[in-house]
């Protein structure tokens, strides 16, 4: 029996083999926009930990993305953010409780625990937790079975998952907060570099990603594709900080996308400076790809037409909201369910 999309993602949702989610795409050539898994398939598993990566993989994800910040001692560990108390189970630790304190980043004022407080050894004590469990709190179950990883393991594991499925598998890393981590003597872009040249990581297995273009331009002579992220409001905090009004909206213009262009190879907008403008066309016009973020199957993070059910948390048509970007003729996708992009592109 063919299943209709809405029975699909209840099928996703619940783990059933059918035909659609069960079956990876392994040597498949992939035809339409890269399904990039948002910090591995974080719709279904805690993100950034090694089940959700591979997840991700074994169900068509192209790009897996991880976020980068660093330890005491400098080495490179993926987070969605530096502070780590909604990640990991910190917490609960009680040796660690003198750790909890106040920051100010990117002028912003946050408590809690940081990754530059620990050192790899530490963090390595700790184990991941989902981050939003009022959302998905099926992923829950999956709380304090992984530990913090670093860039290098994510690197490793992206080459042996390219192995087994019989597809180079991008890495897609983010610096998160450059400047601030910069300006306490712990500079994110050259243990990027060094990683990215250690493991001789070519165009076809690293896009390098930031919001702040300062971040990007230090990469420029890498040889991999460089993605400069767009916020919805304000500026890049590194343009802001030394005085430069720039918005994100003045990036997204025809001058702004040319002076992108100048450094990057890549947009990644948010997803709703997409519809209903010609942003696509602009950006291929400027000679730059386009790959929005992030899309989610939850009806709270859905369009109105798409949502499904009275749950702010409910499942919505997630395929057709697919579809509507990929007619739009974006590059890629930024996912936290990769397998429902890639059903999606499929059909």
């Amino acid at each position: 029996m063919q299943l209709g999309r809405r029975s699909l993602l209840l099928a996703a949702a619940a783990g059933t083999a059918t035909a659609a989610t069960a079956v990876p795409a392994a040597a498949e050539p992939r035809k339409g926009p890269v399904v990039i898994g948002h910090r591995g398939a974080a719709g279904w598993r805690p993100e950034h930990t090694a089940a959700s990566y591979t997840y991700a993989v074994q169900t068509g994800a192209d790009w897996i993305e991880p976020d980068l910040v660093p330890t005491k001692d400098h080495v490179l560990v993926v987070r969605h953010e530096n502070e780590i108390s909604q990640t990991t189970d910190v917490a609960r630790h009680p040796e660690f409780a003198d750790r909890r304190t106040t920051k100010t980043v990117d002028g912003r004022a946050v408590t809690g625990w940081f990754t530059e407080d620990f050192t790899l050894a530490e963090l390595k004590t700790l184990r991941a937790v989902e981050r939003l469990p009022q959302v998905r709190n099926r992923n829950t179950v999956f709380d304090g079975r992984e530990e913090v990883m670093t860039f290098q393991e994510v690197v490793e594991l992206a080459r042996r998952l390219s192995r087994t499925y019989g597809r180079t598998i991008a890495v897609f890393p983010e610096t998160k907060h450059p400047t601030y981590f910069r300006s306490i003597g712990l500079a994110l872009e050259p243990k990027l570099a060094a990683a990215i040249r250690r493991n001789r990581l070519g165009r076809r297995e690293c896009v390098v990603q930031s919001f702040e273009p300062t971040s990007l331009r230090r990469m420029t002579d890498l040889g991999v594709p460089l993605w400069q992220a767009l916020g919805t409001t304000g500026g890049p905090y590194d343009l802001a900080s030394s005085g430069d009004p720039t918005t994100y909206r003045d990036m997204m213009t025809s001058k702004g996308l040319a002076e992108i262009a100048e450094y990057a190879d890549w947009i990644g907008p948010d997803k709703s400076s997409v519809a209903a403008t010609s942003l696509v066309a602009d950006a291929h016009a400027a000679g730059l790809r386009i790959g929005p973020y992030t899309f989610r199957a939850e009806n709270q993070f859905l369009p109105a037409e798409f949502r499904h059910g009275s749950g702010a948390n409910d499942f919505g048509d997630a395929f057709a909201e697919y579809a509507l970007y990929y007619r739009m003729g974006v590059d890629a996708v930024v996912t936290d369910f990769p397998d429902l992009a890639v059903i999606a592109r499929r059909s």
